[in-house]
């Protein structure tokens, strides 16, 4: 009964023979049957283990750190700059502006010999819209509300003077004067106080706007808001007002010279 039991226990142990491995018949270690591993055979190197590696990894790596410290350097040269803590420090990512124009070219060179005598300023507000007929305005619309500042001289033009305008007395103590008639100057436009207040484009001039771009675009406006001015300048008695500034000129003039009256007349008044 023990013999059998001991049997049964031994038979989970491979079976091993005395004397040569089964099938070599030298005298080796066979592994394959559970034997340790004998120290004087030659070991097999590990196959090597292939890893993918995905294309340009690297090179995304690199470019993400670049990236990352210029914004770091960045935000710390600005935030340097923005709590004071350097602030002799010169931002290096500033704005900079060139300026490559020419030098200014001296055409003509005229003597005048005009005295003003009266300046009008004045503000208009240009709305222009234009349209087409049964065409809704956010399909095809232009209007721009623009806001013109100006002003109008005006002056008394003393190298038209005739022969025979100026009279005076034997004893030179009264004078009459015949000047011409004080005359508007071209209106001039304010560009640090003149802007455009709305612009309002449809969707059509949009898209043509993306194709092309017109430079003179705003050159009607500003053409329309000299003329305004300049109508607003002829109504707003400048001329009678030049003329009353230039008579009291030449009497305060006259009577450090000496004359005692003076008469200032202008043609056409």
């Amino acid at each position: 009964m023990a013999d059998k039991e001991l049997e049964s226990k031994t038979s989970e142990y491979p079976e091993v023979t005395s004397g040569a491995a089964t099938g070599t018949g030298t005298g080796e270690w066979n592994p394959q049957i559970g034997d340790p591993v004998d120290p004087r055979a030659e070991r097999k190197a590990p196959e090597p283990v292939v890893v993918p590696v995905r294309p340009g990894g690297g090179a995304m790596r690199g470019l993400f750190w670049l990236v990352a410290t210029i914004g770091l350097v960045v935000a710390l040269v600005l935030g340097a700059k923005t709590i004071g803590l350097f602030p002799s420090l010169k931002n290096p990512f500033a704005q900079e502006q060139t300026d490559r124009s020419g030098p200014a070219l001296l055409k003509s060179v005229q003597d005048l010999n005009q005295f003003v005598a009266a300046e009008g300023n004045f503000q208009v507000i240009v709305d222009v819209q234009k349209d087409r007929k049964y065409i809704p305005d956010f399909l095809l619309n232009e209007r721009i509300l623009f806001v013109a500042a100006g002003s109008v001289e005006v002056y008394v033009d003393f190298a038209s003077i005739g022969q025979g305008a100026v009279k005076e007395s034997d004893d030179r103590r009264t004078a009459e004067i015949t000047l011409p008639a004080p005359q508007l100057r071209p209106v001039r436009i304010d560009n640090d106080h003149s802007y455009v207040y709305q612009e309002d484009r449809g969707v059509f001039n949009r898209i043509g706007d993306a194709f092309s771009s017109d430079p003179n675009r705003l050159q009607e406006v500003y053409k329309l808001a000299e003329q305004k001015i300049g109508d607003a300048a002829k109504d707003a008695g400048l001329q009678k007002r030049a003329e009353d500034n230039t008579r009291k000129m030449l009497q305060q003039f006259l009577a450090a010279l000496g004359y005692t009256s003076v008469t200032v007349n202008f043609q056409g008044a």
